[in-house]
């Protein structure tokens, strides 16, 4: 129903306005008597074979949302019902910040993707920490994290630090976010030097909990292998928890959208179908790197069950969706996790 009636009313008007009014009729439909029961018996799958167990937390299964969905932690307990194992709320900055001009959300429906240049877009630290508080959810929750715009690189590590601070009693992990292309000079950090200095304060700072919380570190698709070996490198160096690959790529290669379409669109990080090739390859070149046992989140390009399952094959140890789910609607965790069902007892 959703992609034959829903989606397409829904991609007729402008994609933040749409994603707004979702968020508002979910947190509505939510409170609903017998609603949210509802949305777990159609959609909460459970199987032992699905559950997994990484950096000290148990995945009741392997599918995630990934950040940038909902950034202000606005949906945990309603987003918990589609059958989600884990869900990363963020990017969250110290001070909260508009991002760039609207419009900057796109989608570019014959490839099956979307263009965003939001800007880590997001209310700030103390908003998201409220609404923490008042989770009543189980599910894992990640805090992804980033620095301000206003914020320069050189500083940028103070920034990091606040936020860590801040959501460290309220996240069950972190992710260090350094690869999204929206903000101005914000890939940089993930240069070796700077990456390494910033990764070692915050696990620096981790040291200091009574108990320690899992750090990972997102990186971009458009590394080369010379970068993607320094990231092998500082993995060994830091202690680092895990990887998630990748962010969105600045690649306008291989569309089927015309030329012209996506040079009106402008700057920003295309997420979905285009984004599945280099994604896999950077998991498979990260896995031999690695080895089998280290944890590697897989995101970017995961249309159908069918790719979750080939990113499953490739090494990944969870995954994340966004695009996709956009794309095929509420019954696509579920579709991905019957598959994966299916895939491990085969």
């Amino acid at each position: 129903m959703y992609r034959f009636l829903i989606r397409p009313v829904f991609f007729l008007f402008d994609p933040e306005r749409v994603h707004h009014f979702t968020f508002a009729l979910l947190k509505f439909l939510s409170v609903l008597p017998g609603v949210k029961s509802l949305w777990k018996t159609l959609f909460d799958y459970k199987s032992d074979s699905l559950e997994r167990e990484y950096f000290g937390l148990k995945f009741k299964n392997p599918v995630g949302l990934a950040a940038g969905f909902d950034k202000d932690a606005r949906l945990i307990d309603e987003l918990a019902c589609f059958g989600f194992g884990f869900i990363e709320i963020g990017t969250i900055t110290p001070v909260g910040q508009p991002g760039n001009d609207r419009p900057r959300l796109f989608r570019l429906p014959k490839d099956k993707a979307i263009i965003n240049r939001m800007g880590f877009n997001n209310e700030g630290l103390e908003a998201a920490v409220r609404r923490l508080k008042t989770r009543k959810s189980g599910v894992l929750v990640g805090g992804n994290i980033g620095k301000n715009k206003i914020t320069p690189n050189e500083e940028a590590v103070r920034d990091y630090e606040l936020t860590f601070e801040g959501l460290f009693p309220y996240v069950d992990y972190f992710v260090v976010n350094v690869s999204s292309p929206n903000t101005p000079n914000l890939r940089a950090l993930q240069e070796k030097e700077p990456l390494t200095q910033l990764l070692l304060r915050l696990q620096e700072r981790n040291r200091q909990r009574e108990k320690r919380k899992p750090i990972l570190l997102k990186i971009a698709p458009d590394l080369t292998d010379e970068q993607l070996g320094d990231i092998v490198e500082i993995v060994g160096k830091v202690n680092l928890d895990g990887l998630i690959a990748t962010n969105t790529t600045i690649s306008r290669e291989n569309l089927s959208t015309s030329r012209k379409r996506v040079d009106v669109i402008g700057a920003g990080g295309i997420s979905g179908a285009p984004l599945a090739k280099r994604s896999t390859e950077i998991l498979k070149f990260l896995r031999t790197r690695l080895g089998p046992e280290f944890p590697i989140i897989s995101v970017g390009g995961i249309m159908s069950p069918k790719d979750a399952v080939d990113k499953m094959k490739a090494g990944a140890s969870l995954i994340q969706v966004y695009t996709g789910f956009v794309y095929q609607g509420p019954g696509f965790v579920t579709a991905i996790n019957k598959a994966i069902d299916r895939f491990s007892n085969s």
